[in-house]
């Protein structure tokens, strides 16, 4: 029955409420009590048999519940016990026909949110133990939903550090494996069969590099290029990809939202995240079914973000990818982002996919959420900070790349404290003409360099993270000695001693490890071709 009227609701407009006691008086004396009370609307069920208010706590359909102690051959205190034990969330509440400090002691200590007398019950004090109770325990599972957020986001932080250590150390691995079979490429005739040998090594080594750049994404060490975007373009940019990756049984609905804000991303990353996202979704739907990808503005405030305390509050442009797939369990949830975190059959996942997603909106100052139940399907949102500027074009210069590495006969300086990476690109730039002077280390860098003072040292290409001195600090000092000294960073990842937050520094030069001859020669060539400035005169 519902009792009392609502002047506030603690969130809810009926607080169900369930006493447990086998004296018929009693239920009525707290019907009445309850009928006293106008702060709250109740809704006040009664079992007077301990089996049954087993089985109704079990069932978990009220907001609080009020125990006898006395409950024939059982007692309260067995009930609150196996309540707890069984799992119950809500608060309970246990009363006593007579006041006894041990019992009192004995229920708090087993976590009763509260211990009352029924003789000295009147409808004010029963109204403020319910509502005290209900709303210490939605302080506490506040606290607790907190604590396991900040232990998840801990958990992938170490997690990505020791991914994005992994990865830094494969790309400086890879590089010579990479390096050489293209230089044994360039050297072996077109007719010789042992060709394709390299080839196959080549082919193996793009795959390995591709993972190691979603380990690179997960940790947040990518580097990011942004740009002010519209999402709503990005979509429809990708809409026939999209399409086709997810095949003719799932059905692509995109909804952009009108007036969507802007956005400061990489919008390359943001596709893989689309694509990623789009590719679970059609894995979760084996036999068909419905994809949606949407898009709205969204403006949080305080209150909406207290369970989310790492998200400000302000304007953010949110975008949406559902299917009516089978859904997830809370087991999967948990562990969603972690890297080589996989449900699906050996060999048809890495388990990096959404891990590299988590990165991504991570490094690019966004979040995201997860909504799923079992056969209830997926919904992953993402919300990214609204940007008041106005948004670019998405298209991507296509370029064209020669065959031929380019040539020089400049002098470099190159510092790398891998020796088999060193002696790769110094193979290489020699063969290319240029004049190449050797370092394992910075302060040896800085000792070659005063020996060669008197000359011309015309690049500097060092690795970022050396033991001694970093390349950062190491182009400082160097430019001591060689003003004119212009600088390329390598790195199996972007340090932050070269990238702040993401974001490369302006006249940084960076080329990212693994890379290609073409790529490390061409960047070269254009760093040095590049005009030196002219300073200015005054007349």
């Amino acid at each position: 029955m519902a009792i009392g009227k609502s002047e506030y609701n603690l969130g809810q407009d009926l607080i169900k409420v369930l006493l447990v006691d086998d004296d018929e008086d009693d239920y009525m004396i707290t019907r009445d009590l309850l009928l006293d009370v106008e702060a709250l609307e109740y809704d006040l069920d009664w079992i007077s048999s301990y089996a049954e208010a087993l089985d109704a706590i079990e069932r978990n359909q009220h907001d609080i519940y009020l125990i006898d102690y006395r409950l024939g051959e059982r007692d309260g205190m067995q009930l609150l016990n196996e309540a707890l034990d069984g799992g119950c969330t809500a608060p309970i509440i246990l009363l006593t026909g007579q006041g006894d400090r041990e019992v009192d002691v004995e229920a708090m200590k087993a976590g009763a949110a509260d211990y009352l007398v029924k003789g000295q019950i009147d409808h004010i004090l029963l109204e403020r133990s319910i509502r005290h109770s209900i709303e210490r325990k939605a302080l506490e599972r506040e606290h607790a939903a907190l604590e396991e957020q900040l232990l998840q986001a801990q958990k992938l932080e170490s997690i990505g550090q020791l991914a994005g250590g992994i990865a830094h150390d494969f790309n400086n691995l890879m590089t010579p494996i990479i390096g050489y079979a293209q230089m044994g490429l360039t050297t072996l005739p077109e007719e010789y069969r042992e060709r394709v040998y390299l080839e196959e090594i080549l082919k193996a080594a793009d795959r390995a590099t591709n993972l190691i750049q979603q380990l690179l994404a997960f940790s947040r060490r990518q580097v990011v290029e942004l740009q002010v975007i519209d999402l709503n373009s990005l979509l429809v940019n990708i809409d026939m990809m999209l399409q086709r990756l997810i095949g003719e049984d799932v059905e692509l609905v995109i909804l952009p939202s009108e007036n969507l804000g802007a956005v400061k991303v990489d919008p390359t990353q943001i596709e893989q995240v689309v694509v990623n996202l789009a590719v679970n979704a059609r894995d979760a739907m084996p036999e068909g079914g419905t994809l949606i990808v949407e898009t709205s503005n969204i403006e949080f405030g305080e209150e909406e973000l207290k369970n989310h305390p790492d998200m400000a509050a302000g304007p953010y442009v949110m975008f949406a990818v559902s299917d009516t797939g089978h859904g997830m369990s809370e087991e999967v949830k948990a562990h969603l982002f972690e890297p080589f975190y996989t449900t699906k059959e050996k060999g048809k996942g890495t388990g990096l996919g959404l891990s590299t997603c988590y990165g991504i909106i991570a490094q690019n100052k966004g979040y995201i959420w997860v909504y799923s139940e079992i056969g209830s399907g997926t919904t992953f949102k993402i919300y990214l900070p609204s940007s008041d500027v106005i948004p670019q074009g998405t298209e991507r210069p296509s370029g064209t790349k020669s065959n031929e590495l380019p040539r020089g006969s400049e002098t470099v300086l190159l510092v790398e404290d891998e020796e088999q990476v060193r002696e790769l690109a110094a193979r290489v730039l020699r063969q290319q003409g240029y004049t190449v002077l050797q370092a394992s280390n910075g302060v040896e860098a800085l000792s070659i360099a005063s020996r060669h003072a008197d000359g011309e040292i015309d690049l500097l290409l060092t690795d970022v993270v050396m033991p001694l001195i970093g390349g950062r600090e190491l182009s400082i000092k160097l430019r001591d000695i060689h003003p004119n000294v212009r600088v390329i960073y390598t790195s199996g990842y972007t340090d932050e001693a070269v990238i702040r937050h993401g974001m490369l520094k302006p006249g940084t030069d960076f080329v990212q490890k693994p890379y290609s001859l073409a790529g490390l020669t061409q960047k070269i060539r254009s760093v040095l071709d590049e005009p030196r400035e002219v300073p200015a005169t005054t007349s």
